[in-house]
């Protein structure tokens, strides 16, 4: 798999691969290169640790994750201060974990203590653009609306590329990874997308953009056997309005071809003729589709405001 995707969380990009790991060690006598004089060119965070300090080995991993992402728009540099006293006592460093910016030989902003990822994304991410570096938003949301666009078309290759693209440009990106496992679905099946997704940190496999490809691996899994049945199932609710297992196996089966709003009214109408048989299961259903539609998708914007229409009328 990972020959593949060629990207996992964490690892360095390609083009930090070959401009050398942004992330190094330093010391008293190598502060002055490492920090000062190449901070002329992109901002350098300096991280003042020590082996017996709890919370640095917490906020450290954050860093590096998001030093890594900014893909040499930042660099960062890490001081042990049970080896660099002199140095610790110079820039009064008082506690650890401290950390200190600098760009073009000055310091420029700073913390301390272990803050939460959020902050730490933030800090790296104001740093990158003040150095004229960063994330290209442009470039990610083109590739981002690439691949949805090849998803919705099958086609796995093109998706792949195209999410591979956002993560050149962010790898921090939970969107694309979703994507990634939608794409990877469509290319080796299910169980080698929930493979991926196995193999990717919490923050990422439990986004709400990885349950909702989770949900369009298992729609399509589920309408597999029911697409091949669609003449049936309409003749059988043609014929009896009130089959509401075949209103739902026939929803299902649409959502499996990609007809969303047919899929979404054909509950609609079960709901408004017995919205209570089978303990609600049109509804639930329903429920299911929007998740696998995803939020932003505009058979699920119209789906809700049908279905609280019909709820609170």
């Amino acid at each position: 798999m990972s020959s593949l995707l060629g990207l996992t969380p964490n690892a360095p990009s390609a083009a930090a691969a070959a401009a050398g790991d942004p992330i190094k060690d330093t010391s008293e006598a190598e502060f002055a290169q490492d920090v000062l004089e190449a901070s002329q060119d992109v901002p350098v965070i300096v991280d003042f640790t020590a082996p017996w300090c709890g919370p640095c080995k917490t906020l450290i991993p954050l860093l590096e994750k998001h030093v890594r992402a900014a893909q040499g728009a930042v660099k960062m540099v890490k001081v042990n201060i049970d080896e660099n006293q002199m140095l610790a006592s110079q820039l009064r460093i008082q506690s650890v974990p401290t950390v200190y910016a600098f760009f073009q030989g000055r310091p420029v902003d700073g913390f301390q203590g272990a803050v939460p990822e959020s902050q730490v994304k933030e800090f790296v991410s104001k740093l990158a653009a003040m150095g004229g570096g960063g994330v290209d938003e442009e470039a990610v949301e083109q590739a981002l609306q690439a691949g949805q666009a090849a998803l919705e078309s099958k086609d796995g290759a093109g998706a792949l590329e195209a999410f591979q693209v956002v993560l050149s440009h962010d790898e921090t990106n939970k969107a694309a990874y979703a994507g990634l496992a939608s794409a990877v679905a469509l290319l080796e099946g299910p169980e080698a997308a929930r493979e991926l997704i196995g193999s990717l940190e919490a923050d990422y496999a439990d986004s709400p953009e990885m349950k909702s490809a989770l949900a369009a691996i298992k729609l399509a899994e589920d309408s597999a056997g029911l697409i091949a049945e669609l003449q049936p199932l309409e003749q059988r609710l043609a014929a009896d309005p009130n089959d509401h297992q075949a209103a739902i196996d026939l929803a299902q089966a649409l959502a499996g071809m990609g007809e969303k709003e047919r899929a979404v009214d054909t509950l609609i109408a079960s709901i408004r003729k017995d919205r209570d048989w089978n303990e609600g299961a049109a509804r639930a259903k329903l429920l299911e589709l929007f998740e696998a539609f995803g939020s932003s998708d505009p058979a699920t914007k119209s789906g809700r405001r049908k279905l609280s229409s019909l709820l609170f009328s």
